[in-house]
């Protein structure tokens, strides 16, 4: 356990400095425990998806405030919690949260120049297959997919294209690639 909690702590201290395969280990680490606690609460897994994205988001956002004495899990629970009762006041009032410049220029800031396992993978597919495998994908994520790899928008056209801040959607395709490969593999 020890051995893991220094692993944490490592990617986080890497995350900080902007390092994205570490931003990538967080997600995947920690991925399960966000979305399983929101949909003990929403019981709706898109609202469940939407508010996970939403917490890595402002979590990925705000790393620098994180502090080692506590646990991460923990600490991405209360931002969840925090991100949650927002959601609910958004939806009584369905007013869109718009990104402040100082979250826009934060997740420009994130590099993202790495290929990851799952990019590695989605490019030695056979197109006529990968089309396939992308169209299992929930809509959201076919979208964000279709618009980076296929059009090749930029973050920030995505963002302006489906209206949401730029740091959920890097979230969404970095879910989106995991679960592409994930049914590469599977099939």
């Amino acid at each position: 356990m020890k051995i893991h909690n220094e692993k944490i702590l490592l990617h986080i201290q890497k995350a900080k400095k902007g390092n994205q395969i570490s931003f990538n280990f967080l997600l995947d680490t920690f991925w399960g425990d966000v979305y399983s606690y929101q949909l003990s609460k929403i019981k709706n897994d898109n609202d469940a998806e939407d508010i996970t994205i939403r917490t890595f988001s402002k979590a990925f956002d705000k790393i620098d405030t994180f502090k080692d004495e506590y646990q991460f899990k923990t600490w991405l629970i209360a931002i969840s919690k925090n991100v949650y009762i927002d959601f609910l006041r958004k939806k009584n009032r369905s007013i869109l949260l718009d990104t402040s410049k100082e979250q826009e220029e934060a997740a420009s800031r994130i590099i993202d120049n790495s290929p990851s396992p799952e990019d590695t993978i989605i490019k030695e597919q056979n197109l006529a297959k990968l089309l396939r495998d992308i169209k299992k994908l929930k809509p959201k994520y076919q979208e964000v997919i279709n618009l980076r790899f296929f059009q090749e928008l930029s973050y920030k056209e995505i963002s302006e294209n489906i209206g949401e801040p730029m740091n959920n959607v890097k979230i969404k395709l970095l879910r989106a690639k995991k679960l592409l490969a994930e049914i590469i593999k599977k099939s």
